[in-house]
């Protein structure tokens, strides 16, 4: 017998290939290209829609901890990445198109994986499924979903726009990753004096948005991680030099000083031809983000490959619908996996592929579901889905704050990140042996 999985993007990728890898057959199904989201581009599978990077990759952060717990899983996601990776300081940036390649390549070459290229509309009553189809799942299968649990909820997310790398004036920018990290010359530094940067943000916030289309959705909700950079600044004058724009740790070789702001750059491609605009998602018209951004100094003449846009998220009320296994408490050969669960991030997503495949061998083969400790990132994850907090469920991303205390409150953070991190890795090698990767 053969496990359905709806979705080929990183949720779904992970969940065929860890199910193929348990000996079980998959019949992965996947609309594109014959059909393709608003946001979807690649006709290729694990297309990364938003930013290329997969995020910190020190395992004493939440987000390297989670990586260090899927490598321990045999991810197949993080393996392809490490294997496509650009200079990113500190962080695991990929070149998303030969990134998207190399899974679709995998997935396609595994004996055990079928491709059905096909949208689903409804889900299989019979056997088991595993639901990955993304936090844009087509119409007509979000209205299935939709009457088996009850509803959804829906928020928007955002994409930042990708530059040409000639196109930006060194002239007015530096090489230089925040404090030394990393790779020396891993961003494009675009600083900007205090008359410059108010001239932005005045243009910015007054600047033309581009009308959302997205009439079933009557009170969408923007995701703080993924909120565009306009709708950020009009909370204040000094907000984006507070957060995407800031200038702290970095010193400007010309000056000898730190800019009053500064935009970062981090590469799109191997080739280093490509740029994009570090935390500016935006829903800006396109011919406005050409203006607005072009008032960056370093960018007075740059080259836009891809602007901004921005699309509707659907994730599922999961606390009421979840179990930690990712199964639904009324249907449990049905799992889900992914953003629609109500995980933000692409590892996050990709981490729930991992557990909802393996729950569904588990569930096929009549064993008892693998819920990972609440102490792992993973298993902290698994239970904020499945339990959520006491007010109203929103997305949620790995950080420290959602794994229980340590027994000894260590006040240095650096000191109390590691700690945790060591903690949540020795727990999870004790408890999940039989799933490390040993390659």
């Amino acid at each position: 017998m053969s496990i359905n999985v709806i979705g080929a993007g990183l949720a779904g990728c992970e969940a065929a290939w860890r199910i193929a890898e348990s000996g079980v057959g998959v019949n992965l199904f996947e609309m594109k290209p014959s059909k393709f989201t608003p946001a979807h581009k690649n006709a290729n599978f694990a297309e990364l829609v938003c930013s290329n990077s997969l995020k910190a990759e020190r395992t004493s952060s939440a987000a390297g901890l989670l990586k260090a717990e899927m490598s321990i899983l045999g991810s197949l996601l993080l393996q392809c990445a490490k294997e496509c990776r650009v200079p990113a300081g500190g962080a695991l940036a990929v070149d998303r198109d030969k990134f998207s390649a190399m899974v679709t390549a995998k997935i396609r070459a595994h004996p055990l994986i079928k491709v059905v290229e096909k949208e689903v509309t409804a889900l299989p009553q019979d056997g088991v499924t595993i639901v990955a189809t993304g936090p844009l799942t087509s119409e007509g299968l979000s209205r299935t979903i939709v009457d088996m649990c009850g509803g959804a909820l829906s928020f928007f997310d955002a994409a930042a726009p990708i530059i040409t790398a000639e196109s930006v004036d060194m002239g007015h920018a530096f090489l230089a990753s925040r404090y030394g990290k990393g790779d020396d010359a891993a961003y494009i530094n675009c600083p900007l004096n205090k008359a410059e940067y108010e001239a932005f943000y005045n243009e910015l916030i007054t600047a033309q948005r581009a009308e959302m289309h997205d009439v079933d959705v009557q009170d969408p909700k923007v995701y703080e991680g993924c909120m565009p950079v306009e709708v950020m600044a009009q909370r204040g004058e000094d907000t984006l030099r507070f957060g995407p724009m800031k200038p702290v740790g970095l010193r400007d070789p010309k000056t000898g000083h730190r800019p009053w702001a500064v935009l970062q750059l981090r590469m799109e491609n191997a080739e280093g031809t490509l740029y994009n605009l570090v935390g500016f998602q935006t829903n800006l018209k396109f011919g406005e983000q050409k203006r607005v951004f072009s008032l960056i100094p370093a960018l007075k003449n740059a080259e836009f490959m891809r602007y901004g846009v921005m699309h509707r998220n659907t994730f599922i009320d999961s606390p009421r619908v979840l179990s930690s296994d990712f199964s639904l408490k009324d249907n449990s050969n049905i799992f889900f996996a992914g953003q629609i669960t109500g995980v933000e991030g692409y590892m996050e997503s990709a981490a729930t592929g991992i557990m909802a495949g393996i729950n569904a061998v588990n569930w096929l083969k009549n064993r008892p579901s693998v819920t990972l400790p609440c102490e792992t990132m993973i298993g902290a994850l698994s239970r904020y889905v499945s339990a959520g907090g006491q007010n109203e469920f929103q997305p949620m991303g790995a950080n420290f704050g959602i794994l229980p205390a340590l027994e000894t409150h260590i006040k240095d953070k650096k000191a109390r990140y590691e700690a945790f991190a060591n903690r949540s890795i020795k727990i999870l090698r004790e408890s999940c042996g039989s799933y490390e990767n040993n390659s």
